[in-house]
């Protein structure tokens, strides 16, 4: 097929020059088996890729659930290609010199091929950051611990064609109690009880997963950029777990956007900037009081503490002045609803990517979205009037205004300018 195509497309007309052979139907089972199997252990190594739907637990955990040797399915599967090529082989009649040729290109294609696999590992999650990954996961009730420790049998496989699943079997079925109950923010402070941190460590200790790891300095530092990437796929970036921080990062909300509500930059203030804020005001007024007798230490720690207050209060005062117009609608996608926040991500490639997405949002490139609606109602409802598909996309179709037809010009006959004779 690739010798008849040009320009590397597949077209109908190439598909129908392209010799079929005849199969009979021991030969038809024989490659059903074949591609069934083949299908199955392709989706047997997915189940250790967080964003897969046939996701079960990390590569770490997946002793656990049943036997689990990659290096052996990849030898499994290399066998089953070979007898798929010598069965045909014989349908196509290849001679023992055709054969020669077209494994000799087959090598070629394997090297090239272990390259391009090289390369995938090399993007592949690392071990324990697939494992972290996941415990933080299963604290924001992504995800089912269950399935580690036994207490949950793994779904029966599903058959090739079956539909799509709306989650993968590792995550926590719906009506399940979460391993952690929260309104869809937790905290990087130590203390609280909806500290991450120190839920994942206990997530660990419940699956019994040793890490010699800081997973606070892992959180504020790896995280997020392992997130992204993870989540991300060509153009469309997609992060689900929300670092919003202080200018410092010594403070992070991290918001689950699945959760994510109008209430949810409210809530952020009320349940957790304000209640720190109190906190760190009594510590400073504690160490003001004591004056002159203040040691160097106590000296440098007001001065940690004043700049933390101011960081925590302008994080409350940014929250407070995006929260009231922050109407948001899962539909808009990951990318545009995170654009208004974009001043609180420190992550410097995303935040350039959101801020440049609210500035697309303020000239009014995406006004189908309904955020957009929410922030500019009356240029939106303008466009709607011409239209019909934004109209269409905000339920004001009613708006819509069909425009008059163009007039059609009137056709007449050819006169006819020659001489007869």
């Amino acid at each position: 097929m690739s010798l008849q195509m040009a320009f590397g497309s597949y077209e109908v007309g190439v598909i129908q020059k392209t010799p079929a052979p005849d199969l009979n139907e021991r030969i038809k089972g024989r490659l059903a088996v074949l591609a069934h199997k083949s299908w199955s252990l392709k989706r047997m190594l997915d189940t250790v890729t967080e964003t897969s739907h046939a996701f079960l637990v990390p590569e770490t955990l997946r002793d656990r659930v049943s036997d689990y040797d990659p290096d052996v399915i990849h030898i499994e599967l290399a066998e089953i290609q070979t007898q798929i090529d010598d069965i045909a082989f014989d349908l196509y009649d290849f001679s023992e010199e055709d054969r020669r040729a077209a494994q000799g290109d087959a090598f070629i294609a394997e090297d090239v091929g272990e390259d391009d696999d090289n390369e995938s590992q090399a993007e592949e999650a690392p071990p324990l950051d697939a494992l972290l990954s996941w415990t933080a996961g299963v604290a924001f009730g992504r995800f089912d611990w269950r399935l580690a420790t036994g207490e949950r049998e793994v779904p029966p496989e599903p058959e090739p064609f079956d539909p799509l699943p709306a989650k993968s079997p590792g995550m926590l079925p719906d009506g399940d109690e979460p391993y952690h109950r929260h309104a869809g923010i937790l905290v990087d402070d130590t203390g609280h009880e909806h500290d991450l941190p120190r839920l994942m460590a206990d997530v660990l200790e419940t699956v019994d997963a040793h890490v010699d790891e800081d997973l606070r300095r892992w959180l504020r530092r790896d995280f997020f950029k392992y997130h992204l990437q993870q989540y991300s796929k060509s153009r469309r970036k997609a992060p689900i777990y929300w670092p919003l921080a202080t200018a410092s990062g010594s403070y992070t909300l991290w918001l689950y956007y699945p959760d994510l509500t109008n209430q949810t930059l409210f809530t952020a203030v009320n349940d957790f900037v304000e209640p720190k804020l109190k906190q760190v005001d009594s510590e400073l007024s504690n160490l003001r009081l004591a004056g002159v007798s203040l040691s160097r230490a106590d000296e440098k720690r007001l001065e940690e503490l004043s700049d933390f207050r101011d960081e925590l209060a302008d994080l409350r005062d940014t929250l407070l002045k995006i929260a009231p117009d922050y109407k948001l609608n899962h539909d808009d996608g990951v990318q545009i609803t995170a654009a208004p926040l974009w001043p609180l991500f420190r992550h410097k490639p995303w935040q350039k990517v959101l801020k440049e997405t609210w500035e697309k949002l303020e000239q009014g490139d995406y006004d189908w979205a309904h955020l957009a609606m929410a922030y500019w109602p009356e240029r939106v409802r303008e466009k709607c009037v011409t239209d019909k598909s934004l109209a269409i996309a905000h339920d004001l179709e009613h708006l819509f205004v069909e425009p008059e037809p163009s007039p059609k010009k009137a056709r007449g006959r050819k006169k006819n300018t020659g001489s007869s004779e």
